[in-house]
């Protein structure tokens, strides 16, 4: 059985509690796609009345690393993943209710492909955008995912 969001936002309360408290939420995943969701609360503000940039952050990340986590788990691999680079651009103010997508779940299913295949190390870019309710983008991350195959 697949990573659902529920299974995944279980996984935050008990594994990223910074995550889960400031409201950090998968909304969605497939194959392709994920989607995560924060609103700007006191908990996760900074002091110009908008969201705290690392709290975008944590969503963002989300959004890319489910997908890396579903995908290695459909692989039935003991594969290790880590964050090795990331950048970031903001946009607007994050107020309101933030929506960060991540559509490029094909590059994660290649990564892993090849890790298996060569027994090699892989990496991979990439991007989350984080739009508010009106539809405008507020932030864009990138993150670059290493994948290793783990000695058994």
């Amino acid at each position: 059985m697949g990573l659902t969001p529920s299974k995944i936002n279980s996984f935050t309360f008990f594994k990223l509690p910074s995550a889960w408290w400031c409201g950090v939420r998968l909304k969605y995943i497939d194959e392709k796609k994920a989607i995560t969701t924060v609103k700007h609360k006191w908990i996760n503000q900074n002091p110009f009345r908008s969201m705290f940039w690392a709290v975008q952050g944590m969503a963002a990340e989300l959004s890319t690393g489910a997908l890396v986590m579903s995908e290695i788990q459909k692989s039935g691999k003991r594969i290790s993943m880590l964050v090795q680079n990331n950048n970031a651009n903001f946009s607007k103010k994050a107020t309101g209710r933030i929506t960060f997508t991540c559509d490029e779940g094909g590059l994660v299913v290649d990564a892993i492909q090849n890790t298996i295949k060569t027994g090699e190390g892989q990496t991979v870019w990439m991007k989350s955008v984080g739009v508010n309710k009106e539809g405008i983008v507020v932030s864009t991350f990138n993150f670059e995912w290493t994948l290793k195959l783990k000695k058994s």
